[in-house]
Parts: C-alpha cells; structure tokens; sequence
C-alpha cells in the first residue's frame, strides 16, 4: 500500500475539529477520490498528508500517516516532495509574475538536475500539455483558468512524483476544460504510474475516472468502494448525482429525502 491514513482528527486553533477519525488507503499505481460537498474535510484531509496544516493553524492530533511503510506526518512539507508526495493546491496557486515555463521549473527545485535532465523534463511536461508550450513564454497571470490548473499539475510532475495529492481540479474550470483535465489525470496514471489522490465536489467526472472513492460528511467516512460500484448506489445518485431511480430531483425533494440517508441515521 502506498498512502495509509489511520483514524487522524484535525483541530483548528486548538479548538475546532474538523476530521473525525478519518481512516483511507491509496494503493500504488492508483486515483482514490475523496469526495463530498464544501466543508466536508477534504481539503484538511489532503493538508493533514501533505503537512501544510500549521499554515492554518491545524495539527492532527489523533492517529498516524504511513507512505510506504514510514510514518511521514511528522516530516516538512519539503522532505515529503522529497519522498514522492507532491500537492496541487486548491485553486492553482501559481506565481502570477513568472512566465508558465518558469513556473514549470519551480517544481524542480528538490532535484538538482542538470541542464540536459532539466529539459528532458520539462519536454515530457509539454508532451501531456502542449498548450503550456505553446504559451510557455507568457505570465501566468495572464493565462486562462484551465491553463493555470494545468500549469499547476506540470509543475508537480517536474518533482517526479509517485503520488500527486490534487484538490478540487474542476473548480471554476469549463466541463469541457475539466474533462481534459481529467483525461491528462487518467493519462499520466497509466504511463507514468503516478497515484493520485483527488478531492472533488463534482462526484459525476471523479467516479468515472477514479478507481476506488471514499464519500465525507462533517470530517468522517460516511462510504467508500469501487468508484464504480459507488457510481451506482442508489444513495450516492440521489444526494450527490442529483438522480436516482426516479430522475433527477427538485430541492425540496432532496431536503426531505436528506432525512433519510442512511449513513446520517
């Protein structure tokens, strides 16, 4: 098993707790999606693996985080790159003033690569995002959405990663922006084996392309299984695919069903 995270709470400001016990596993050479609605405890859950909790005045304070076989929840941001695990944070995040490829180069900062091995990287970057070559002078600033949430996945490619931790890709992007996005997502899992473990709102994009899922509610796992068997439990159509059995729902129909939910009884 790549990734174990075992039973971990989260408090903010020594006050505030966020996750509950949450417990889930990345196999190698997997996409695990981590879904559920805002303020679920995805993206603490991502910043619990990732160590960039203190930023925001977080610490886990139950529980342990194991990448292959090691204990890590006690180690830097940096050493984690180090080892592998590399986030995608929430909205991009990249340096507005840099040009794209110079954006591209900051992931490569842990590696000390030569001159050669430096563009051979950055030239298998621009193999899965030809448009980032194609616009790889121009500041970031001013490219499209799309096109810094691509920047943001290349430059963590740059850090050779075996597992990228990517926080809500889809967000404010176009559907046909997000399915690219996705498709590069799937592409670089199969030919490059890199794990992936994504937290996404949109359960609909995330499930297809997924191969296992877990579902948070208030800082816990309410469900998880085969993406695909997910896909199709009644539940999961009807409270986060907006259909079920009946078709899609109005929001008085979803409020009384939320009643229902079984994981919330």
């Amino acid at each position: 098993m790549l990734l174990n995270v075992n039973g971990i709470e989260v408090i903010y400001n020594h006050v505030i707790l966020v996750l509950k016990g949450v417990s889930l596993c990345v196999p190698v050479g997997q996409i695990v999606a981590l879904l559920g609605a805002n303020g679920a405890g995805k993206t603490t859950t991502l910043r619990a693996i990732s160590n960039l909790l203190k930023g925001e005045r977080g610490d886990v304070t139950k529980g342990s985080i194991d990448y292959r076989g090691e204990r890590i929840d006690r180690l830097t941001p940096a050493d984690l790159v180090k080892r592998g695990v590399v986030q995608v944070m929430e909205g991009r995040h990249c340096f507005a003033h840099l040009t794209i490829e110079e954006n591209l180069l900051t992931g490569a900062y842990t590696r000390s690569l030569g001159r050669g091995d430096l563009d051979a990287s950055l030239e298998k970057v621009y193999q899965y995002f030809p448009r980032l070559k194609q616009r790889r002078g121009t500041q970031a600033g001013y490219t499209s959405g799309g096109e810094q949430q691509m920047t943001a996945i290349g430059r963590a490619l740059m850090a050779n990663p075996s597992m990228i931790l990517l926080d809500e890709p889809s967000m404010g992007l176009a559907p046909q922006i997000v399915e690219e996005i996705f498709e590069i997502v799937r592409d670089l899992n199969q030919r490059e084996r890199v794990s992936f473990l994504l937290a996404e709102q949109n359960t609909n994009i995330a499930l297809r392309y997924a191969d296992y899922g877990y579902i948070l509610e208030n800082g816990r796992v309410m469900m998880d299984g085969e993406a695909s068997s997910l896909a199709q439990n009644e539940d999961v159509k009807e409270f986060y695919l907006g259909v079920s059995g009946g078709g899609r729902k109005s929001f008085r129909d979803t409020k009384f069903y939320r009643r229902r939910k079984r994981w919330l009884a």
